[in-house]
């Protein structure tokens, strides 16, 4: 096997730089949390109400304004609730630490933070899933770097955030490459430190989002910087809430009110890039036209199954590769899923979004 469980790396610093305050927040509320979770296994077996009651709010994350952006221009329609917060978040850590904080109540993700926050001792449940067949990120070199492939990571010092979906990216490649943990350097980092660590030579190589990618490679690939692509994917783009927010029927109901109007509004993003290239690429986030369009070229067709199956395997897949470093302790991913909402987002999508 190509992972050891005795890396150089120590842990126990990895994992309070990369957590901050949250991690010692999950010790100190671990009974809370434990307590918290007896109370509210019966609500979360509830079915959910059909109807979202009057008065109901969500605060729902919507990283750089892009869901109200999606549902203003899809005209997809109004939400049956109230949404007292759009909140600009987006990192798994940081949606962790909202979630702590009650300023957040929805977030959207990739697989890990969810296990990442099960780390912690923070009860959360996945509520929605959008299957991604492509991959989202790649891999980019510090400027003049002599670095090609996954295999010229040995020795090298590598960005790695243990509660994002970069790291799990960064993981699978290594696993794939035949490469152990002590045959590189993990960086702990969050991914808003990426770019900063590629630009002072802090790391070798960051893996960043094919909408990161484009500027960074213009900026530098001139002294040397360079992209490594894989095939490797990160399966899984989600919605998910704690389980206090699931527990309450009115928010339950509007959580499950919102999941149609999400699925709804990739599917609109993904049949629509021209517009998306111009009001979003371009107008908020300073690309050029030919830098947005290559990148949503690269984009996922959105997939809503019908069962959640394929991806409880997967997170179970990438559960047990983080515990074979040492970063999370072996566990039953099944109890991340509330199979209450399972079926929600596909029903709401046309059949080609759904397989």
């Amino acid at each position: 096997m190509p992972y050891s469980r005795t890396s150089g790396i120590d842990r126990r610093l990895f994992l309070s730089s990369v957590l901050g305050a949250a991690a010692g927040v999950a010790g100190l509320s671990g009974c809370a949390d434990s307590s918290a979770a007896a109370d509210t296994k019966g609500a979360l077996s509830a079915p959910l109400a059909a109807k979202v009651p009057a008065g109901t709010s969500l605060k729902i994350a919507s990283y750089l304004g892009a869901q109200q952006l999606q549902l203003k221009l899809g005209k997809l329609g109004s939400l049956p609730f109230k949404v007292s917060t759009w909140a600009n978040i987006g990192a798994g850590p940081d949606v962790i630490n909202a979630f702590r904080a009650g300023s957040l109540d929805v977030g959207n993700n990739a697989g890990i933070p969810p296990i990442q926050a099960h780390f912690q001792g923070y009860a959360t449940k996945i509520v929605a899933i959008n299957i991604t067949r492509k991959p989202n990120y790649l891999f980019a070199t510090k400027p003049g770097s002599d670095i090609r492939t996954v295999a010229d990571f040995k020795g090298k010092r590598l960005a790695f955030s243990q509660g994002q979906a970069q790291g799990v990216v960064l993981l699978r490649a290594l696993k794939k490459a035949g490469l152990a943990y002590d045959d590189v350097k993990l960086v702990p980092l969050t991914s808003n430190q990426f770019l900063t660590a590629l630009q002072s030579g802090q790391v070798d190589v960051a893996p960043l989002a094919n909408s990161q990618a484009p500027a960074y490679l213009k900026q530098y690939e001139a002294k040397g910087a360079r992209a490594v692509t894989t095939d490797v994917v990160d399966l899984l783009n989600l919605l998910w809430a704690p389980t206090s927010v699931l527990a309450d029927p009115a928010k339950a109901a509007a959580v499950a009110a919102y999941i149609p109007f999400w699925a709804r509004s990739q599917v609109w993003t993904y049949e629509n890039p021209d517009v998306w290239n111009e009001e979003f690429y371009v107008k908020t986030q300073n690309l050029t036209l030919p830098q947005a369009k290559a990148v949503t070229a690269l984009a996922n067709k959105p997939l809503f199954p019908p069962s959640w199956a394929e991806a409880i395997k997967w997170e179970q897949e990438t559960a047990d590769l983080l515990a074979e470093g040492g970063f999370v302790k072996k566990f039953d991913v099944g109890q991340l899923f509330d199979h209450r909402f399972e079926g929600i987002a596909a029903k709401s999508v046309p059949a080609e979004y759904r397989r």
